[in-house]
């Protein structure tokens, strides 16, 4: 299993608090969907090693 890393992030809070409502009605994990994201970013960059 990879290692964790506990973050801090300022976000807009409305913001953060209606994207965390849609995560709640989907099912999903907002640090997961915040990784996905980042996965995403990294892959469109061409960056090696990325899942």
């Amino acid at each position: 299993m990879e290692e964790s890393k506990n973050i801090t992030l300022k976000v807009n809070s409305k913001l953060y608090d209606e994207y965390r409502e849609v995560c709640k009605k989907e099912g999903w994990i907002v640090s997961r969907q915040f990784e996905k994201l980042m996965e995403a970013e990294l892959e469109k960059r061409g960056r090696e090693n990325v899942k």
